[in-house]
């Protein structure tokens, strides 16, 4: 198996993977092996996010780290996904562009890469909807 076939087969790396307690209900990002709610008489399932929301709050990054995939200014926003779990993420749009209530889904994005030569790290981010 080549590494990049390895870290493509991790399904929370390329996914919204979070998970839903069936007793209350209430979903989870990151997942949870215990609902804080229901305690030990909860049961816990992996769920897919559809990877959609609206912005909570928002604000501009002037600067970033050297190895940031980045365009200054950025917006870095916590996202109220539509199944009701808060996600922290950058908002791939011009600053002007956003707005508190905003919708938003989720992309597959270079995040960095440790050197020219080096490792990329990708992740996920929004757009606007």
């Amino acid at each position: 198996m080549t590494v990049p076939r390895f870290w493509r087969e991790i399904e929370n790396r390329y996914n919204l993977i979070g998970t839903k307690c069936k007793k209350c209900g209430t979903y989870y990002f990151p997942p949870r092996s215990i609902c804080p709610k229901c305690r030990r008489s909860g049961v816990i399932v992996k769920h897919k996010f559809k990877g959609t929301g609206e912005v909570v709050t928002y604000t501009v990054v002037h600067s970033s780290p050297e190895n940031f995939e980045r365009q200054i200014p950025y917006v870095l926003a916590i996202i109220k996904l539509d199944e009701g779990s808060t996600f922290t993420a950058q908002v791939v749009c011009r600053p002007e562009e956003i707005r508190i209530g905003t919708r938003v889904r989720a992309v597959f994005r270079k995040i960095a890469e440790e050197n020219k030569r080096g490792v990329i790290y990708y992740g996920t981010k929004f757009v606007i909807a």
